[in-house]
């Protein structure tokens, strides 16, 4: 039985595994990088093992360190979460031929899925349905490239050992195969030390449903409903749902049956998703089986009642099943969306950096909030940007999307871009009201998504402006111990003359100016050519404000001259400046820089080429993911700094250019 767990992972899926565990009366052990000495998964568990430096394949990716740590502090079975080891066989095996309990799969189980040709080839013989593809040994680009033309475009080539999104490509026509290969080899190599490659028929508005399944030791197996995860990004979920939306109940059980035959195909015991492409026509197709818990499994756990790592352990420790599959019941509707540093104004871009302020909705029956962070922590380049996970579930999925976004509201972050207004509005979307969701949501409706609106609403800027006012009001000194001198008035009297104020609120691209003048009981502001009284309260974190008598409380966090006011899922930041910016000289504006430290994978030019706007130049690599760096204009190239392999600072001039 396990006694001593030790989690081979990080943030908040270690955290969840943590507090379940604990619930069990388990001894908890966790294993950190140098750059998560302060992490709240190594203060929540029982102890904790520094394994190695930052970058993961120094530390999370290391097998044989971890699985030192766990001999060395007697831990009799590993968790590994989801990504890093969690599909890898020779970690499982490893955990095996050290008497250690490997809390997933039998590590045949794992081989036969890791690859998704040799999953494919599985499945066939399984009789599950599969789409029009090739998943042959034969890699050559030849073959890759004819068998794409035989399946006809538009096709899809997917990394064999991929998974997340990475090492995807979509191929729209015959001349942009061969680039779309390549990148997506690279990119594999990078993320999975493998390049195969398999191609395949792409649907053109399939829908990504998967089956929730587990099996255990005594030749028992359920399906736990499934996930609509169609809203996606780069191949990366964005929002989850269980149940899927318009799904009968008879294609319901049949996707399950067929869920529970392929983990009998290959004798799958505890914890696994079978994913499929749901076609217009009510076909389904099977795409890969994924031997691990799922970052969206809390909405399967929300309309069962089940804690499915919970289940994981127990069998694990090989009990049979909690439950029958007839005693499993479905019960309301549940969403889940990622929370991640990121950019959507700038193509989604990852972030880095310290979230200076970090308060979550009240969590309750209806409201589940999954993260590793707190207040003061930093994203690191070295990792996943995922902040945290928002759960929600209600009696139906009317009243649950209703849950989603007013917790949304509440979901307030400082310190880096997020995209939870995105998320806002892709749930306040009426085609994702109306449940037309599907693979290519994104592609058609990502304009609306995008607040692209320079002007903040006059009740932002009125905010900000009290709450300036107010500071300066506290903080106004007096040698005089005369308390009714009028040198101690803090109302803004003066002699003779209305006492007013010009700030500057400064935003990345924008200055608004506002004029505040003083009043007995509040301020008179001029706001864009409007006069607007203004009167409120400022407390911690929170503004009441009475503007023209209409009364709203918005949520702030201030910090040195800097303050940030949030409203309906919106955060807009604003330094206090008294003084005109300096404009961004045109010389160093056309110079390319690195967004963010990675390094480089590929360079396209050299010294004396003429590029054209919009040709790509040089593909970084950070977080996970390519970032190609494009001419914004047309330019001669006077000098690449940088050559393939080499490591990027964030702010790194790239190569230096002139027009052409």
């Amino acid at each position: 039985m396990i006694k001593r767990l030790l989690i081979a992972n990080r943030g908040e899926i270690a955290c969840r595994v943590i507090k379940t565990a604990q619930k069990m009366g388990i001894h908890t052990i966790a294993v950190y990088s140098i750059a998560d000495r302060d992490a709240q998964h190594v203060k929540l568990a029982d102890e904790a093992w520094l394994i190695g430096d930052a970058p993961a394949k120094e530390s999370y990716l290391n097998i044989d360190k971890i699985i030192d740590v766990a001999v060395q502090s007697s831990a009799n079975a590993i968790h590994p979460g989801y990504g890093f080891l969690s599909e890898n066989a020779d970690f499982a095996k490893a955990c095996y031929d050290n008497n250690i309990i490997f809390v997933g799969p039998p590590v045949r189980a794992i081989e036969l899925m890791g690859s998704k040709s040799q999953a494919k080839n599985i499945m066939q013989e399984a009789d599950v349905p599969l789409v029009a593809g090739y998943h042959g040994e034969d890699q050559s680009e030849d073959r890759l490239k004819a068998e794409a033309d035989k399946i006809g475009y538009p096709v899809l080539i997917k990394a064999t050992a991929g998974g997340g999104g990475k090492g995807m490509r979509i191929v729209e026509t015959a001349k942009d195969f061969l680039s779309s290969l390549q990148s997506c080899q690279r990119e594999a190599k990078s993320s999975f030390g493998d390049d195969k490659v398999l191609v395949e028929k792409y649907l053109t508005k399939p829908r990504h449903i998967e089956i929730q399944v587990f099996a255990d030791s005594h030749d028992n197996q359920v399906f736990l409903f499934e996930r609509d995860c169609s809203v996606q990004r780069r191949h990366q979920k964005i929002i989850e749902e269980a149940p899927a939306p318009k799904l009968d109940e008879q294609t319901r059980k049949s996707m399950g049956q067929v869920a529970i035959n392929a983990a009998k195909a290959i004798g799958y015991q505890g914890a696994g998703t079978v994913e499929f492409l749901y076609d217009e026509d009510g076909s389904f197709y099977f795409m890969e089986m994924n031997t691990r818990l799922q970052v969206e499994h809390p909405v399967t756990e929300m309309i069962t009642g089940q804690d499915l790592v919970e289940w994981q352990i127990i069998v694990a420790n090989g009990l049979p099943l909690p439950l029958k599959q007839e005693q499993i019941t479905l019960n309301g509707h549940a969403f889940e969306v990622r929370i991640y540093a990121e950019d959507p104004n700038n193509s989604f871009l990852p972030a880095t950096g310290q979230i200076e302020y970090y308060q979550t909705p009240e969590t309750s029956e209806h409201v589940r909030v999954d993260s590793g962070i707190v207040s003061g922590d930093k994203i690191s380049v070295y990792y996943d940007p995922m902040i945290a996970k928002l759960i929600v579930w209600d009696n139906d999925r009317q009243k649950a999307l209703g849950r989603l976004k007013q917790a949304l509201t509440k979901f307030n972050i400082a310190g880096i871009p997020t995209n939870i207004a995105f998320l806002y509005q892709l749930a306040d979307h009426q085609a994702f009201i109306n449940e037309e969701v599907e693979t290519h949501f994104l592609d058609k409706y990502l304009d609306d998504l995008i607040d692209d609106d320079d002007s903040p609403d006059t009740d932002i800027l009125a905010a900000a402006t009290l709450y300036i006012m107010q500071e300066r009001k506290h903080n106004t000194n007096s040698d005089s111990q005369d308390i009714y001198s009028p040198w101690n008035d803090s109302t803004g009297w003066r002699l003779n003359e209305d006492n007013y104020h010009l700030l500057e609120l400064h935003e990345t691209q924008n200055i608004h100016k506002v004029v505040a003048h003083y009043r007995d009981d509040g301020y008179l502001l001029e706001i864009d050519g409007k006069e607007i009284y203004v009167q409120g309260v400022v407390n911690s974190h929170q503004i009441n404000l009475s503007l023209d008598g209409h009364q709203t409380t918005l949520a702030f966090h201030a910090s040195d001259n800097k303050i940030v006011i949030f409203k309906d899922a919106i955060s807009r930041e604003f330094t206090i400046i008294n003084q005109e910016g300096n404009a961004i000289d045109d010389a160093e504006q056309a110079n390319l820089t690195a967004p963010m430290p990675g390094s480089v994978v590929s360079v396209m030019v050299k010294a004396g080429d003429q590029v054209s706007q919009g040709q790509t130049l040089i593909v970084i690599e950070a977080m996970k993911m390519e970032h190609a760096i494009k001419a914004h204009k047309d330019l001669t190239i006077e000098e690449v700094l940088y050559q393939v392999s080499d490591l990027v600072d964030e702010g790194a001039e790239l190569i230096k250019v002139s027009e052409s």
